[in-house]
């Protein structure tokens, strides 16, 4: 444990940060994986409204910081990719 005063604050400031880190990145991986099962029942019209759904809750858990904006920004171009040849593969 930290002697110092302001350790002993930094550890208290990085517990409320792991929290609501852990929450938003629970958000991210389960509008992910709703996506995913959209996509793997072969509803396109749920499947577009999931991504938009995981693209907002991605780009604003980068906003917060809990993703960095490239890593943000590769993952949504990852889900596109999916829902691009996945729609293709269908017609």
């Amino acid at each position: 444990m930290a002697n110092i005063k302001s350790a002993k604050k930094r550890i208290k400031v990085i517990q409320v940060k792991t929290v609501r880190n852990r929450k938003i990145k629970s958000i991210v991986k389960t509008a992910i994986k709703r996506f995913e099962e959209a996509i793997a029942a072969g509803n396109f019209a749920e499947a577009n409204d999931k991504f938009r759904y995981a693209e907002k809750k991605i780009f604003q858990a980068a906003a917060k910081g809990t993703f960095h904006k490239n890593a943000a920004s590769r993952k949504v171009a990852r889900l596109a990719k999916m829902l691009h040849n996945a729609t293709n593969q269908a017609v």
